[in-house]
Formats: C-alpha cells, structure tokens, sequence
C-alpha cells in the first residue's frame, strides 16, 4: 500500500517530457441540526455495551438500537466510507490516452471519476469527502489548461468561476484539472444544500488538501507556479468555510477541547466528541498534509478559534485527527491504538488504481479492521467497478457506515445509524 508519493519521476527517453508534466497526487486527505439529547461529556446509564464490553449485555432489540445510537455513542465511535479526490473527473480521453502512452502507470493513476457529491451522499453513502484547494487570490491564475496544447485543443477554458478570486479545486494545475464542482466555495455550497435537505445524517468530514506545488515545467509550455501558502491564506480558506457554514452546522476544535488545556487532551479522555445526537446534520473539517500545520496553528494554540482540525502527531497541544493511509502490516496496530486512544484516523482501502486493477482485497479488509473511522477510496459502490476484478469498497453488510469495530461494544452491532437518501 503506497502513501502519497510525487509523481513527477523521470520516464524512460520517449516518456520523459510527459512524466515530468504530473505532479503531486492527492492522499495518494440554520439550526437544522438534531437538538442534543445529552449534555458534553455525558453518557447515559442504559449505554452498558456500547462503547466496550459489559458484563450482561445484551444487543438491543431493533427498537432500542435505534434510540439509543444517538445517545450512546460518539462521533469517533463510527466507521464510514470516504472518497478520494472526491471532486475529481478524468482528463478528456485523448488527453489521459495520451499521458497514457508516454507512462502506462501514471495515467492509470488518474484514471478515475467520481459522480456529483449529492450522487455520493446519497446514492453511495460516502460520508468523508477530499478536497483540494489551490488559492487564487486574483482569480483567473487556473483559468487554463496548457496541457491540453500537445492534443491541438485550446487551453482557455472560458468558465467565468475561475476567473473569480478564491480557493480553486482541482487535482493539478494545466494537467489534470477536471473537477465537478471548481471552486471551494461552490462545494462547500452544494454539501450545504445537501445537507439542509437530509438534516438526520452522520456528520460529513470534509478532507482539504491545501496545495502549492509546482508542475516541472519542460517544455516551457509556461505552467502556472501557485503562490507559496501563508498563515493569511489559510485565514482565508477558514473565511470562506465561514461563508458557507455557520457555526452551529460544524464540528471545531474549539466546541471538542471545551474547557479543557489542549484538544489533545480533551480527546484523550475519550468523552471529548459529540455524541451522534449532537452531530448529526453537520459537518467539521480535516486538514491533509502535516506540513501544513505549523503555518495553520501559528497564533491559535490548540487551534483556538480554527475552523479545520490538523493532521497533527499525538502528544501535541492540537492532536486529535491522525491521517495513517497505510492501514497493512505494524500500521494496523497502531491506527487501531490511535482509535482506542480516543483520536479521529483517516486511512486508505486504495491508491492510485493498483488494489482496483489487481482486485486486491487485502488493504481494503486492513482498513476496515483497523477501526479508522475514515477509510477512503475511488470505489464505494457495486457501479463504480471498472476493472474485471470487481473491486469496490463497501463494509460488511454492504453498509457505507457502521459501528467502529474498534471502540465500540456489542450492544452497538445491529444500530441503523443513518439511510443513504
């Protein structure tokens, strides 16, 4: 199971200039909300076996489960599907068929679509999605694809959104650039639109990648270099989460570390996480890259006042997301620590169309043990199995969700958690 890698590695004389054109792949990261049921940190006295062993207990009956689910248990508590680069649509054939002939695996790589986020909500379950962000403050900087020259296609893509200032979304700049909904903004707006008309649903974690790396530029076809991210431009990207979303539709780290020191410290003591009564309808956010998060918490410790929880290490002052995307081998043990512990882990079931292509299972089936409560993938669902294999990712019981096999009891086994429409 690879972690992200660059895919900018130098092909064989014939494959140079096109393998050098690729870039850094991606994790390769109203009131309408239900009213709590219990205070923060509370848990009822009927919970024996929900959130471990209990002498005696018994699973609930269908009735039971579905009423005490809200109040037994936590967000940290469930297991849920999640996509990968979840805005992402494939290259124009000619242009990906081209790639493809100059290096038959980094085409492959990216040879994958995703349908519209309703689509995946609601149809798919999927209920972590990915996001990457490039910032614009001028607009217009992603407004072509010069990639698209070496097939004799214009590269002004003449869509007005990408000549507007702000966070654009994409895979990478001039050469994979597809995306179902192309600015921040406008995807955050359409998981708010769905979200208003589906107010009972798991809380969605949204995944940003905030981006900056250059695509090597050979033949001089003049790529577009991102500007360098800052501490400002990520006060902007929270400013336009904060014009989407208001406060009461998200989960903070401000609302998980309450009273506590440290965020760390909060989760640790494993009552810290809403309960589902408290999160459903909403919405928090996750910060991809590690590096990414010293510009982030610079004069916000513990990530006060910060809107995006960050892919941070345990025993620091923000730690309480693990971003771990190899769930195999001595890394199973540890995502499955990190759960017991009290932390959010997002994990991979697949990368780059290897595991879909080999129909291998293994990763997959590790992701799931592990008890990351996000695991994600370019497959959920049985129409989304373009190889002979059939690979497609979906928990037992064909289920997009389910109680966390890690930090959960028995009683927790048979809970209907959510419903994918």
């Amino acid at each position: 199971m690879r972690s992200r890698t660059a895919l900018t590695t130098a092909w064989l004389p014939g494959a140079i200039v096109l393998a050098a054109l690729l870039f850094a792949a991606c994790s390769s990261n109203s009131g309408k909300a239900a009213s709590p049921s219990t205070t923060p940190g509370s848990v009822p006295a009927d919970c024996a076996g929900w959130s471990g062993p209990a002498a005696g207990a018994k699973p609930p009956s269908a009735d039971q489960a579905q009423a005490r689910s809200d109040t037994c248990l936590r967000l940290n508590q469930v297991q849920v599907l999640g996509t990968h680069n979840s805005y992402h649509l494939e290259d124009p054939p000619k242009l990906l068929s081209t790639i493809t002939a100059f290096d038959k695996s980094l085409g492959e790589s990216i040879e994958y679509t995703h349908p519209a986020l309703p689509i995946q909500f609601s149809r798919e379950g999927v209920r972590q999605i990915e996001l990457d962000v490039f910032a614009d403050p001028k607009g217009g900087r992603y407004a072509k694809r010069r990639l698209l020259a070496v097939i004799n296609e214009p590269i002004d893509s003449g869509i007005p959104a990408l000549s507007k200032p702000g966070f654009k979304v994409l895979h990478a700049q001039d050469v994979d650039f597809n995306s179902n909904c192309l600015t921040f903004v406008d995807c955050l707006t359409v998981v708010r639109t769905w979200s208003h008309a589906h107010p009972k649903h798991l809380p969605i974690a949204i995944l940003v990648e905030a981006k900056d790396d250059a695509t090597v530029d050979p033949l001089h076809m003049g790529f577009v270099v991102p500007p360098p991210l800052a501490t400002k431009d990520f006060d902007a990207l929270d400013a336009e989460i904060r014009s989407v979303f208001p406060a009461r539709e998200m989960i903070t780290p401000d609302d998980v570390r309450g009273k506590h020191a440290t965020l760390e410290e909060a989760v640790r003591t494993g009552t810290a996480w809403p309960t589902l009564a408290d999160s459903r309808g909403k919405v928090l956010f996750l910060l991809d890259q590690s590096d990414q998060r010293k510009l982030y918490i610079a004069g916000h410790p513990s990530l006060k006042d910060r809107v995006i929880f960050t892919n941070s290490t345990p025993g620091e002052p923000d730690a309480a997301f693990v971003e771990m995307n190899d769930p195999t081998g001595k890394y199973l043990a540890q995502i499955q620590q990190l759960v017991r512990e009290g932390y959010i882990v997002r994990t991979r079931s697949d990368g780059d169309t290897v595991e879909a292509r080999a129909n291998n299972t293994k990763p997959r089936e590790a992701a799931f043990a592990s008890g990351a409560q996000y695991v994600s993938t370019d497959y959920p669902a049985p129409d989304k199995a373009p190889f002979p294999g059939g690979f497609v990712v979906t928990l037992p019981d064909d289920r997009a969700w389910r109680c966390d096999p890690v930090n959960t009891g028995p009683a927790c086994a048979s809970a209907p958690l959510d419903s994918p429409g």
